[in-house]
């Protein structure tokens, strides 16, 4: 029997090249592989949207229609809402007894974005919600509901897999061995870095090109993107290595192109902004097959509704029976 994997993303937005090559591109490749649960963690996304529920509900959609338009199946894929699962939040609250606020604290995901947060909003920052803390035991409930053994994960999520898999040992010993100790699946890409040369993309930073830029925002995009600060007139030699251009050239371009467009720059023959355009014009080629895929969906509907119904009954069938087994393991199975 295949393997359960269970993976998810928070809807906070559309999906970015740091989602696709992330982790986008990998969920595609592994769908035959195991038996695939994805979660639209709409709760996850209210630890600190809470103020701004209309943003969830509607990125929920969006971002369903993203992950189908980069080509995973629903056929293969049970695609579900967070928050029509009841299990996963009772789930939570027996999990809230089994690890500390200190433990959670000293969690370094969770203090990397602490302190992303005071970084944005200054003294804001500081003031944290019970829910944002809480946020690594339920996602170990997320994972454990449905009898998750693989969970891919980046290098910076290492963490909070962790954690989840401090409290699998620890139920169990407490009351005895119900629950599944999940693996991880590390993310073979490193993590995609900003136009502006940042080494995370993301909303907040602006620095990110979305599945649905169109033309016109690629164009402004990529023509503000970070490029070798010593090269001062079109045909001084560069450095394509810190070059954000050329990086993304190494995205999206085909691998002849960017050995040439490497030596170009090197040699002092290439401008930045010839560069650039092309650049535009490989990353609308690549973009136009999942936008002609997504344009489907977005006219669809009902499809959309239609994939997220059957999956999540699908997932509700499987989080019944964890939750079953949990019960009767703490002796309120009443």
């Amino acid at each position: 029997m295949k393997k359960t994997i269970l993976t998810g993303l928070r809807p906070t937005g559309n999906l970015h090249l740091g989602h696709y090559f992330g982790a986008g591109k990998t969920w595609r490749e592994i769908q035959d592989d195991y038996d695939f649960y994805l979660e639209i963690a709409d709760v996850q996304a209210l630890t600190d949207n809470f103020d701004n529920p209309e943003k969830v509900r509607h990125n929920v959609y969006e971002i369903t229609k993203d992950l189908l338009a980069i080509g995973l199946d629903p056929e293969r894929v049970h695609f579900f809402i967070q928050s029509k699962i009841p299990q996963i939040a009772e789930l939570t609250v027996f999990y809230s007894n089994l690890v500390t606020v200190a433990r959670l604290q000293r969690n370094p995901t969770v203090k990397t974005e602490i302190a992303q947060k005071k970084e944005i909003f200054g003294n804001e920052g500081e003031s944290i919600t019970y829910g944002f803390l809480g946020y690594p035991v339920s996602q170990a409930a997320d994972i454990t509901c449905f009898e998750g053994e693989v969970v891919p994960v980046g290098d910076d999520q290492l963490p909070l897999l962790e954690q989840c898999r401090e409290i699998v040992r620890k139920f169990n010993s407490v009351y005895g061995e119900t629950l599944i100790e999940p693996e991880h699946l590390l993310s073979k890409t490193p993590r995609i870095k900003g136009l502006d040369g940042n080494d995370k993309m993301g909303k907040s930073l602006g620095n990110a090109i979305y599945l649905v830029d169109d033309e016109k925002t690629i164009t402004e995009k990529i023509m503000g993107a970070v490029t070798d600060p010593s090269k001062i007139k079109k045909d001084d030699p560069a450095n394509p290595d810190i070059c954000m251009v050329y990086y993304y050239h190494k995205l999206v371009n085909q691998e002849d192109n960017n050995e040439r467009i490497c030596r170009e720059c090197k040699e002092g023959s290439r401008g930045c902004v010839q560069c650039k355009r092309e650049l535009i014009e490989a990353m609308k080629s690549f973009l136009q097959p999942i936008q002609e895929k997504r344009k489907y969906y977005e006219e669809h509907p009902e499809e959309v509704d239609r994939i997220l119904e059957k999956g999540t009954q699908e997932a509700e069938q499987k989080a019944v029976e964890t939750l079953k087994k949990v019960k009767q393991a703490m002796k309120i199975d009443y």
